[in-house]
């Protein structure tokens, strides 16, 4: 059995929790150009994009979380897209039936672009901002808000 649990494509290592905080902290040294070294000693300086997306994967390990890595034009199950927006997958249909996501059809299945899912994605959260904002600008217009509780934040 693998010391890995693979789930949808997410990779999570409990074991590898105390050696991530070890590498993170190698990686989080200010002024230093990260290499990768080969089994024969060879050493090729990591580019930066690389080295932030390594830095960003080990910190998330490093907490316990799972990494999933998804290409833009990566094609998700309705399910995959489902679990990636933390709906439920008959909620998820209704969304691409109404035109909110894009889909193609694969002979009877529906199949989401990674790209398409994160278009909504923005956009359902830009929504949701804006929506608190006006939310809260009208309980502070009513007077729910007073000088003390603003003062708390």
């Amino acid at each position: 059995m693998s010391k890995y649990s693979v789930l949808s494509e997410s990779v999570i290592s409990p074991q590898l929790e105390a050696q991530s905080i070890e590498l993170e902290r190698i990686l989080s040294v200010k002024g230093s150009q990260a290499k990768l070294v080969g089994a024969n000693g060879e050493k090729i300086t990591i580019p930066e994009p690389i080295y932030q997306v390594l830095l960003q994967v080990v910190h998330a390990m490093a907490s316990g979380k799972a990494i999933s890595i998804i290409p833009q034009q990566q094609e998700l199950t309705t399910q995959q897209a489902a679990e990636y927006l933390n709906v439920s997958r008959p909620y998820l249909i209704k969304l691409l039936e109404q035109g909110d996501i894009n889909y193609i059809k694969v002979g009877s299945h529906r199949r989401v672009r990674f790209d398409d899912l994160m278009k909504y994605k923005q956009h359902r959260d830009t929504k949701r901002r804006e929506g608190l904002k006006e939310f809260t600008q009208f309980l502070q217009d009513e007077g729910f808000y007073d000088e003390e509780s603003s003062k708390l934040d």
